[in-house]
């Protein structure tokens, strides 16, 4: 039965999106990354910032459930906006010295191509509507 289950959720629509699939990849890039804040963030940026990133790939998955284009629409713009919260968070990390340059860079690259992976989709849907 658990393998039945497997391969149902396997037909998800979401799971065919390269965003989707991004927003996965970028969520545990920001896990690896917000291990190496101080413990003092815990609750603060550490959670925020994970919050952020699960809600991208959430959103993304959420909207092509939905009954229609224009819903989806609705939630990929919540991922965008979880996404510029984490670019605000990737910021202030940087400013206080808690990540480096290189780790800001690689985790803001990959922001900025989950971005227009999402723009990509709602045009899309948009033309389609």
């Amino acid at each position: 039965m658990v393998h039945g289950k497997r391969l149902m959720m396997a037909n998800k629509p979401h799971k065919k999106l390269e965003g989707w699939k991004k927003a996965v990849g970028l969520t545990l890039k920001i896990y690896r990354l917000t291990n190496k804040l101080p413990d003092s963030e815990k609750f603060g940026l550490t959670s925020q910032m994970r919050r952020a990133a699960v809600s991208v790939a959430s959103n993304i998955a959420e909207g092509a459930a939905r009954n229609s284009k224009k819903e989806f629409v609705h939630f990929l713009f919540n991922a965008q906006g979880s996404l510029s919260e984490l670019d605000t968070q990737i910021l202030i990390c940087k400013e206080l010295g808690y990540v480096s340059e290189d780790d800001c860079c690689q985790v803001e690259s990959d922001m900025e191509t989950e971005s227009k992976l999402i723009a990509g989709l709602i045009r899309s849907l948009r033309k389609k509507a």
